[in-house]
């Protein structure tokens, strides 16, 4: 873990619904600067609602969602963008009709002064995505499942975000391309970036975090470490199925 104590992203008994249907009970978790951070459960299990409750998209109902010591539960998505907290869906949600760059370019926001970073700009994507650079005037469409979680990702990076979700970034990927994704994921903690890591390919995320929530039925069932939870074999049977 890096970036000392410091809490991004701090969950306070979140309860969140989909109309009617009460989908997390109570969950809370954090997030310290520069780690990445895993979310690890079943499917259905609630790792998704989890990030849009984070990102806005699906409000909590109660509870608190502290981002660098900022209650954002209540706040609308695109403020919550605005203020850095970007998100890479598992389906790949790129613009189809538009080509890679003007993907990227939708993306786009410039850091502000207060934030003294190294903006994500055009060249520092190409050069953590290569392949983007290559098909920059194809349409997203037609890009392979890989590459269209790429420009998923490389658009989320391109809003410069403070906190990077990843929903199961290695969903229907083959073996090759979920590794680079693992390298790409390990250049971006060198860069400091907090990231929540949504997953259910437990080898995966445990090859790039350090810590892990793992959630079943809407509730945070573990914490700890992997060392740790590599020892815990109830947990894993009960909650991972590995």
């Amino acid at each position: 873990m890096s970036g000392g104590n410091e809490k991004v992203i701090e969950l306070q008994g979140v309860d969140t619904y989909y109309g009617l249907s009460h989908i997390l009970f109570g969950v809370s978790l954090e997030i310290q600067k520069g780690e990445i951070m895993c979310l690890l459960g079943r499917n259905g299990a609630g790792k998704t609602t989890t990030i849009r409750s984070i990102a806005g998209l699906t409000p909590p109902k109660s509870g608190h969602i502290y981002f660098l010591g900022e209650d954002i539960a209540k706040a609308p998505a695109h403020i919550i963008a605005r203020k850095g907290i970007r998100t890479a869906f598992s389906d790949k949600r790129v613009f189809g009709d538009l080509t890679v760059r003007e993907n990227l370019e939708i993306g786009r926001r410039n850091p502000t002064v207060e934030e003294n970073v190294k903006a994500w700009d055009y060249d520092r994507i190409y050069d953590l995505f290569p392949v983007l650079k290559k098909y920059e005037k194809r349409w997203a469409k037609t890009l392979s499942g890989g590459e269209q979680q790429m420009l998923c990702v490389a658009s989320a990076l391109m809003g410069n975000p403070k906190l990077l979700l990843l929903d199961e970034p290695t969903t229907g990927l083959s073996p090759v391309v979920i590794e680079t994704m693992g390298e790409h994921i390990l250049t971006l903690k060198e860069e400091n970036i907090s990231i929540l890591l949504a997953e259910q390919n437990v080898k995966f995320a445990r090859a790039l975090g350090n810590r892990c929530y793992i959630i079943d039925i809407g509730e945070i069932r573990y914490q700890g470490t992997f060392e740790e939870l590599s020892k815990n074999e109830y947990v894993t049977r009960t909650y991972l199925a590995v």
